[in-house]
């Protein structure tokens, strides 16, 4: 195999890469989850991030809650949320790129020494 068709491998691969990591960015963008409290008082939706993008009381049985109780299902239930997003993004992230998930791994090739950094004592 000659200099050119290396680079031309090479390159192929970048451009697989890329899109995969495109692809990536693009569906975890889409994630959202939502949980509904076990007596329905009110659902929350996240974004991809965690971060809540939405919160409905479903019924009037939240007006009972005192306000301890009502904090006390809505970030239960926030936490639903944002763990049910968490575990999408994961799966995601091991379809598009499935070295991500292995401790250690790279999804794209490691650049071969990040410069300033020190070298690992391993």
């Amino acid at each position: 195999m000659n200099i050119s068709e290396r680079i031309e491998g090479l390159f192929e691969e970048y451009q697989r890469q890329r899109n995969s990591l495109t692809e990536l960015q693009h569906r975890m963008r889409e994630l959202t989850a939502t949980a509904t409290s076990p007596r329905r008082e009110v659902s929350v939706t996240v974004g991809q991030s965690g971060v809540v993008t939405d919160i409905r009381f479903l019924t009037s049985a939240y007006k009972r809650l005192t306000p301890a109780d009502l904090n006390e299902v809505i970030m239960a239930t926030y936490a639903e949320a944002k763990e049910s997003v968490m575990l999408q993004a994961e799966a995601c992230s091991r379809r598009c790129c499935p070295t991500a998930s292995t401790p250690g791994r790279w999804c794209v090739a490691p650049p071969a020494r990040m410069p300033f950094s020190r070298p690992s004592r391993e």
